[in-house]
């Protein structure tokens, strides 16, 4: 979603307002939370001490949170208009953040994925309160399932959606405990805890990690296999109102040449399509939504983040080079958008 927005306002004119937000490194390896203008003026960049992953913006407050990657223990909340610091969110004493957080849309509560270190690997779903401009600790869920990674909310704003990635890892570690034994599944829960539903895949070492839903209430999820090198498995599934949670028709061909990694996920909902990146293999593809049929199969070095913009899909590097694939003809089009290079995280945000 906020690729999307970002990739929205970079096809458009540009506004003296409008921000980017993201996490970068530099060549020595230290960590910012920064914001950019379209025209690529640095508005910020403010050192922080862990490396991060999701940006999500408060709904009525000029803030946003830069969420740690796993298996970080902070959180930065930054004032957009100077990137003043205005609090370090510390993870809970045996605790970590998976990287992912979403507010609801009140503004009062923010909920983050987390592991809970003396059980390795026990999905948390941490909630806190906005008090004024800052975060207080206000108890926390499960998440019905090991290893949590992205959250969503469903279209009605009470409901989440949680990958639950199925994968064990002890506490300052991004070493993989239990693959022998993982137990993904796709969870979806009350903001109050209350569980709804908790449906899993025919494979169990297919590690479900993010997560994209269509307005109708579709939830798409790719996932990251971590079976032997010679097997193939599904690496994007769906669950449509109503149905169950299943593999994506998917053809082997695709599959065996996705290097058993899937990065993102985005859903359009105008021209019904879904597109996946998997950047070990340089390749991004796009679906139709309903019929399964492949519209594009496209070569992009170290693709990574996609999302949807009104002429189709943007998608991004790791690198920092962006592309817009215009899917409104039968036959794709792909476009080259500048982008300045760097240390960018796969997540951008545009409030």
């Amino acid at each position: 979603m906020g690729l999307a927005q970002w990739c929205k306002n970079l096809l458009a004119p540009a506004s003296p307002g409008g921000l980017l937000l993201s996490a970068r490194d530099d060549a020595e390896g230290r960590h910012y939370a920064v914001g950019y203008r379209q025209d690529g003026r640095e508005v910020f960049a403010t050192a922080v001490s862990q490396r991060c992953h999701a940006v999500i913006e408060h709904p009525r407050l000029p803030l946003a949170l830069f969420v740690a990657r796993r298996p970080g223990t902070e959180c930065y909340l930054l004032d957009l208009r100077d990137g003043r610091l205005v609090q370090t969110l510390a993870a809970a004493p045996d605790r970590h953040f998976y990287g992912h957080a979403v507010i609801h849309a009140s503004g009062d509560w923010l909920y983050t994925t987390e592991n809970d270190t003396r059980d390795p690997g026990r999905g948390v779903v941490g909630v806190y309160r906005f008090e004024g401009q800052r975060l207080a600790p206000a108890g926390e869920l499960s998440s019905h399932g090991i290893g949590p990674h992205e959250l969503a909310w469903m279209p009605d704003g009470e409901t989440l959606v949680v990958a639950n990635g199925g994968i064990r890892t002890e506490a300052e570690s991004r070493v993989d405990m239990n693959l022998e034994a993982m137990t993904p599944s796709l969870v979806l829960m009350g903001r109050d805890g209350t569980l709804h539903s908790r449906e899993t895949l025919a494979q169990p070492m297919n590690s479900i990690r993010h997560l994209a839903i269509a307005s109708d209430g579709t939830v798409l999820a790719c996932q990251q296999f971590m079976g032997a090198a010679d097997d193939s498995a599904p690496l994007l599934a769906i669950k449509r109102p109503g149905q169950a949670f299943q593999p994506f028709p998917v053809a082997e061909a695709q599959l065996r040449c996705m290097a058993h990694y899937s990065a993102s996920v985005a859903v359009h909902d105008t021209l019904r399509l879904v597109a996946l990146t998997a950047p070990r293999a340089n390749r991004c593809f796009i679906w139709d939504l309903d019929s399964g049929a492949l519209r594009l199969e496209m070569q992009l070095a170290d693709c990574a983040g996609v999302a949807a913009v009104p002429q189709g899909f943007v998608v991004t590097s790791g690198q920092g080079r962006c592309r817009l694939v215009d899917c409104r003809t039968a036959t794709p089009v792909a476009t080259p958008l500048r982008l300045p290079a760097g240390f960018w995280d796969n997540h951008l945000r545009r409030p």
